[in-house]
């Protein structure tokens, strides 16, 4: 792949896509050989036509929130086949506030193939990356320096030569650190993007219907923190539900001022 680096991005201060992504939420994926139609079939989207660039994209996700009586997950994400190394690759855009690109769906767009993400969740300083080959999860991170997946450090020559810090450094400018991911999705699959690639495109649009809720048997509190200092913590479900039974039945009870 190419040597590109966050200075090749620089124009993402100034472009639409970006600072509208980073204030509500979106994501961004590059799929090697899955045409643009098949991918929004993976999704089970149901087609909406389409549209030019991305800027009537938003448009077009604000008048589905706004019709919609209630907020739920569903989005709208805009398709489309753009150049890049070892094949075509298809970019998969939508500004969903925050839902992000599933995980099973890059599993199975990524099967025989190669699957990056990079995403905002809107507002709070969440900026996710992954990289999905054959299926599975190589490396994905929030932060540069704590990487997960099944080859993590396979990674890091490329985020040295794409421009990230991998010191210890967290106060790291927004867009900078954006630069830097989009110069190394560019390493992962030659796609360079562009703000007329992205302005100016061609979308096929699809519907993406809510995920199904399973029933949940528990969750996992998974916190860091500015100085990289975390909590992981899983909860049982009958731990939540006698915490709430706990709640409900001492929260009419009187306030004692003599009590410890």
């Amino acid at each position: 792949m190419g040597s590109a680096t966050a200075a090749d991005y620089g124009w993402i201060r100034s472009s639409f896509v970006f600072p509208s992504g980073i204030e509500v939420g979106y994501s961004l994926t590059l799929v090697r050989g899955v045409p643009p139609e098949e991918v929004l079939r993976v999704m089970g989207a149901e087609p909406r036509g389409g549209c030019r660039g991305a800027e009537e994209l938003f448009e077009r996700q604000d008048e589905l929130v706004a019709g919609s009586d209630e907020w739920d997950e569903s989005f709208l994400a805009g398709v489309c086949a753009v150049p890049g190394g070892d094949g075509d690759w298809t970019l998969v855009l939508h500004f969903d506030g925050g839902i992000g690109m599933r995980p099973g769906f890059l599993e199975t767009l990524s099967a025989g193939s190669r699957a990056v993400m990079h995403s905002s969740n809107g507002g709070k300083p969440i900026h996710m990356f992954e990289w999905y080959e054959d299926g599975e999860l190589r490396a994905g991170f929030e932060w540069p320096t704590v990487r997960h997946g099944s080859a993590p450090d396979d990674l890091v020559p490329l985020m040295h030569e794409a421009g990230f810090d991998l010191g210890e450094e967290s106060d790291v400018d927004t867009y900078d650190r954006k630069a830097a991911v989009l110069a190394l999705a560019e390493q992962l699959t030659g796609v360079r993007l562009t703000e007329d690639l992205l302005g100016n495109s061609t979308y096929l649009l699809g519907h993406v219907p809510e995920e199904p809720a399973d029933d949940w048997t528990g969750v996992v509190i998974d916190l860091t923190d500015a100085n990289r200092q975390g909590i992981h913590k899983e909860v049982t479900r009958e731990q939540v539900e006698h915490a709430m039974e706990h709640h409900r039945a001492h929260r009419d009870r009187p306030l004692r001022l003599d009590e410890p």
